[in-house]
């Protein structure tokens, strides 16, 4: 009975992979997206253990990472590393983080037969699909970079995220976590007695930031312990910065992998303090954000044993995925293209708006597809408020997408004014108008859906820039 459950099982795993690569195929002949989900969808329909029947195969460990911002780059990272020290690499490099995407990227990598020949699988996955994932590929290192409010109506709000994330955790008391240690919501995670390490990465001193940046509204303001207030020294953004609790033993725990030294002026660079030395860490694309995920990747290649010259050298030459702080040139004219998807993630695209020393022209593309999220009322939270004294050096925003209009009135209430408001719903001729704009650059930021059409436009008209040394957009996947 065994062997012949054991027969029908190889049967449903090669027609799961024999029908995803199809699909994969098909997908790419018909145009119809990346072919990074869809596969993975069908072959969970036929076989419903596909995932865990290729994950099982992975030979030296499984990476997770998982958070609300920086999942792509710093997973993209990670791959990068472990490819580097000269392992094979499963990984799903496209920022598809549901099971389905998970499990295309295994699906890509197998053979029909559902052979996967892999030292390590880097999965970026979704926080809420975490729990799922993590049921049918067991990680051994689980990297979080941060914890904001983002697609409440799929998520709810920050508690039920959090919630999921240590549900899942509980049920892996033996992997080996990287946590940020500047987030209050990813540093209580350490549980007390956990059998797996825990890694922490940070910045080691406040990183200056220009007037206007860093006014959002804070996540974490009361202690996940007790309850009682924190009390920061100092903010990077968000509620990222030193904390400690006024009442109980909270605090920021001291970063295993810490940053000094910080510039994020042309690219970025810190110096990274590590256990048994340090090494400067610089990378071709600017931002906080990227000198976080670039720790975190840091730290998680120190628990595979990468080397840190060979995971320096790999760094600075990191080029990032699609929408996070692509460059191109039209006639001249730089362009940058970035994700926008939650306010913490905004706001660090409009402090990069705030900086610009010369006129820009600037594109703000909002959909509201579901892996957008439904509700855009998290437009009311980017403080866009900032640009109602500095938007000078910006000829017009030019509001596109599917909730163009609304965008409009937000910007109109936020104290931007009416002529340098322009609503163009139609994504071709909202692009063309800024690419044509007066300005000396063009800022481009997009929604996940929007996303996609936004770059193809750009693909057709632009010059892609392949090194990424001037850009100064923060990426935030």
């Amino acid at each position: 009975m065994r062997g012949i459950k054991k027969a029908g099982a190889k049967i449903l795993l090669f027609f799961a992979v024999l029908l995803g690569k199809a699909t994969v195929w098909l997908s790419r002949l018909l145009a119809k997206g990346k072919g990074s989900s869809l596969p993975g969808l069908v072959a969970l329909r036929i076989y419903p253990d596909v995932l865990k029947a290729l994950a099982g195969q992975v030979r030296r460990g499984t990476i997770m990472v998982t958070g609300t911002n920086g999942k792509t780059t710093t997973n993209n990272m990670i791959a990068r590393i472990a490819s580097g020290a000269g392992c094979a690499v499963v990984a799903n490099r496209e920022g598809a983080n549901l099971i389905t995407g998970v499990t295309t990227a295994f699906i890509k990598k197998a053979t029909l037969f559902g052979k996967v020949s892999c030292d390590y699988a880097c999965l970026e996955v979704d926080e809420a699909s975490f729990p799922a994932v993590c049921a049918h590929a067991r990680p051994d290192i689980v990297v979080i970079t941060n914890f904001f409010r983002d697609q409440l109506d799929r998520y709810g709000e920050l508690d039920s995220t959090i919630k999921f994330i240590r549900s899942a955790l509980e049920k892996l008391p033996s992997a080996k976590l990287v946590l940020n240690a500047d987030d209050p919501l990813v540093a209580q995670l350490k549980a007390p007695g956990r059998e797996g390490a825990a890694v922490f990465y940070g910045f080691g001193e406040r990183v200056r930031r220009p007037a206007g940046a860093g006014r959002e509204v804070k996540e974490a303001r009361f202690c996940p312990f007790c309850g009682f207030s924190l009390h920061y020294q100092y903010y990077q953004y968000g509620q990222l910065g030193n904390y400690r609790c006024t009442h109980c033993s909270f605090r920021r725990p001291k970063a295993d992998v810490e940053g000094v030294r910080i510039q994020v002026e042309e690219g970025s660079s810190c110096l990274a303090l590590f256990p048994g030395g340090k090494i400067t860490l610089h990378l071709p694309v600017g931002g906080l954000y990227n000198l976080y995920n670039a720790l975190a990747a840091f730290a998680a290649g120190l628990l595979i044993k990468a080397e840190p010259q060979e995971m320096s050298m790999l760094l600075q030459d990191y080029a990032p995925a699609t929408g996070r702080m692509e460059r191109y040139h039209y006639l001249g004219k730089p362009a940058l293209l970035n994700l926008v998807k939650n306010p913490a993630g905004f706001n660090e695209s409009l402090t990069v708006l705030l900086e610009a020393k010369n006129q820009l022209d600037v594109l703000i593309a909002i959909n509201d597809n579901a892996a957008d999220g439904r509700d855009i009322s998290w437009l009311w939270d980017v403080d866009f408020e900032v640009l109602e004294d500095r938007h000078r050096l910006i000829n017009f925003f030019v509001c596109t997408g599917q909730r163009a209009e609304e965008m409009g009135v937000r910007l109109k209430y936020a104290g931007v004014p009416l002529d340098k408001i322009v609503v163009e719903p139609r994504l071709k001729a909202a692009v063309d108008r800024v690419l044509c704009g007066p300005g000396q650059s063009a800022y481009l930021l997009a929604t996940y859906t929007a996303l996609w059409p936004v770059e193809k436009i750009l693909a057709g008209r632009c010059q892609k820039e392949r090194t990424h040394a001037a850009a100064r957009m923060p990426s935030v996947p």
